[in-house]
């Protein structure tokens, strides 16, 4: 499937022979200027804030884009390899893919000190399932490929905004992977509305798609806009969401069509804390994902709680949002530990019960 609708080839060809280059040279630029570069940030974090956020960010730039130098490659040398073996060039990618991920969310951990508990992972099996997750930083678009792709195998299909193809493994590992990279504030046009039904149209049982129904990262002004924007269009929905205080109202155009595609399968929420006010590099650069608890939940809806009817779907998906809303309120960890060293944590008992709003589902 084409997960572009409106793309041609030599758009995403002009694309590549921009980002490609930029890519590499950038690696190569830094790698040559960090016998240089180091030591200057050394030399300002102990200025200016001894936990050495710069140093730290620095030195995750370099993994970051020796991981897209090497997806580079990998993606240049793979191509041909796999080209009319649609089973093996899939299994493949993905495999690269899902590791490049936990390349990255390794380093992180270590780098900056994260520590990791996940909940709830007996929700991802069996499949398929449509998952639904948080969305409140740069970081946790990493979380479904590790905990989900790698961890357990699962074949996930991805909605994701276009603007990320700047990204060249983004870029060339996902367009050929059955994904949909969607405008964002487009409202799902119809085409694409359409290609994101056809990504659920064949889930197998160990297949899953995601989407995040927030549309964008959480900010306090990206609620404000999206609270006016709903009161707008409608009083009754707007009414309903006017609690949420740590998450956007969901967008509905791709949540709908994904259960009018997939109506058999259960739903499962990503929810998740710690990451909450990183949403820019300059954020990383500031320290503010130092030492930080980052707690992960899954929690899966049967099919047979989901309503079959569009307008009982959107008070259910608002209902579960307030869920979700209220968990992370439960949930916050302090903004850092004490502690830089990475480490993480699972359980699979369920946290304490979030007073106040209640959903159908599985606990």
């Amino acid at each position: 499937m084409r997960t572009l609708v409106d793309e041609t080839r030599a758009a995403r060809l002009g694309r590549r022979v921009l980002t490609v280059p930029l890519w590499l040279a950038a690696f190569a630029f830094v790698v040559a200027a960090l016998p240089v570069l180091l030591p200057l940030m050394i030399a300002l974090d102990v200025a200016t804030d001894r936990r050495l956020p710069r140093t730290r960010l620095v030195l995750f730039a370099v993994v970051y884009l020796a991981c897209e130098a090497i997806g580079i490659v990998a993606a240049l040398l793979l191509w041909p390899t796999t080209f009319g073996d649609r089973a093996r060039m899939l299994h493949v990618h993905r495999w690269v893919q899902d590791r490049w991920a936990g390349a990255l969310l390794g380093a992180g951990r270590h780098l900056f000190g994260l520590h990791l508990v996940v909940e709830g992972e007996d929700a991802l099996q069996p499949g398929p399932f449509l998952l639904l997750s948080r969305h409140s930083s740069i970081a946790d678009t990493l979380l479904p490929a590790v905990l989900v792709g790698w961890r357990y195998g699962v074949a996930l299909r991805w909605v994701i905004k276009r603007e990320l193809l700047v990204d060249p493994c983004l870029d060339l590992f996902g367009q050929r992977l059955p994904n949909v990279f969607v405008r964002r504030g487009s409202g799902e046009a119809t085409r694409e509305l359409a290609a994101i039904r056809a990504l659920a149209s064949d889930l197998g049982p160990r297949d899953g798609v995601l989407i995040y129904p927030e549309g964008t990262r959480f900010t306090p002004r990206a609620r404000e806009r999206a609270h006016a924007a709903v009161t707008r269009s409608d009083a009754a929905r707007a009414a309903r969401i006017a609690g949420l205080r740590h998450v956007l109202p969901p967008r509905l155009g791709g949540v709908l069509a994904l259960l009018d595609a997939c109506p058999g399968a259960d739903v499962v929420l990503l929810a998740h804390t710690g990451f909450d006010g990183v949403s820019h590099v300059a954020d990383l650069w500031r320290g503010g994902l130092l030492g930080r608890m980052v707690h992960v939940r899954f929690r899966r809806i049967p099919a047979a709680a989901i309503p079959p009817d569009a307008a009982g779907r959107v008070r259910w998906l608002d209902q579960e949002w307030a869920w979700l809303d209220d968990w992370v309120a439960g949930s916050a960890a302090p903004p850092a530990l004490h502690s830089t060293s990475g480490g993480d944590a699972h359980r699979t008992t369920a946290p304490r019960q979030v007073a106040g709003r209640n959903s159908a589902g599985l606990q």
